[in-house]
């Protein structure tokens, strides 16, 4: 019995013991998208827990991650042929992130090593799961790129270094702007403490993005009732011409 409760004992000594852990909180956990929707801000802030005396070499840092709905992209290659530009060649990105925000407390690269971004995903590339490229393409990355460049244009994809602010190595915080045009669905939300490049902790939650009111109505009816739909776009289109044309015919005569 003696030798039971001693082996207990060894193995519970051995266990890691989580020396810093995160404890969040959120300016709001739901963002609400009606016709008047320009965008919105989430504070994000939060402090660390600690078992241990706080460790100064090295220093801590924080990052934190906002990644909307996985979709499906086609990027396309456009080359002048004849004196008119045409597409090439196509890459299908079969799973990437609609919105992806990354804030850390310095640079991105100094806050994480390149073998821990590989096992979490952090940095945007990283954050592009899989891309469907023919065999034909040998440079599948610069479609990659591309993508990322035409979703930073929009806000859509943003690298925010050296916007969380950590104060005491404990209380940390930042703002993530989410721009206007926002896929409905959970937004996950992950904070990484790395030492030394390396994560120490990290915790995730949600961040609920849904369509309220008449956008939400418009948005149900496209997708249960595609016909129904069509029909009410087309009877608004003609009527809108319909009111132009009286309005000019009124100010001709």
């Amino acid at each position: 019995m003696m030798r039971i409760a001693a082996l207990l004992l060894a193995l519970i000594a051995g266990l890691p013991v989580l020396a810093e852990e995160v404890v969040l909180g959120l300016s709001k956990d739901t963002v609400s998208i009606n016709t008047s929707f320009d965008g919105s801000e989430i504070l994000i802030f939060g402090a660390v827990k600690r078992e241990a005396p706080i460790q100064d070499d090295p220093r801590l840092q924080v990052i934190v991650t906002v990644s909307g709905p996985e979709e499906t992209f086609t990027v396309r290659r456009k080359e002048k042929r004849f004196g008119i530009w045409v597409n090439t060649d196509a890459v299908e990105v079969d799973s990437a992130p609609s919105f992806y925000a990354v804030s850390s407390s310095t640079v991105l690269g100094l806050s994480i090593s390149d073998t821990e971004d590989l096992r979490h995903r952090v940095s945007i590339p990283r954050a592009i799961r899989s891309v469907g490229a023919p065999d034909t393409i040998a440079d599948a990355t610069r479609f990659t790129d591309a993508l990322i460049r035409i979703k930073s244009r929009s806000n859509q994809y943003q690298l925010n270094e050296g916007t969380v602010s950590v104060d005491e190595q404990t209380l940390f915080r930042t703002a993530i702007e989410l721009p206007a045009a926002l896929t409905e669905g959970d937004y996950q939300t992950r904070i990484f403490l790395t030492r030394g490049g390396e994560v120490v902790s990290q915790y995730e939650t949600s961040i609920y993005v849904r369509k309220v009111g008449l956008e939400r109505w418009l948005f149900r009816l496209s997708r249960e009732n595609a016909l129904m739909y069509g029909l009410m776009s087309l009877a608004i289109a003609i009527g809108a011409g319909w009111a132009a044309s009286a309005v000019f015919r009124m100010f001709r005569a």
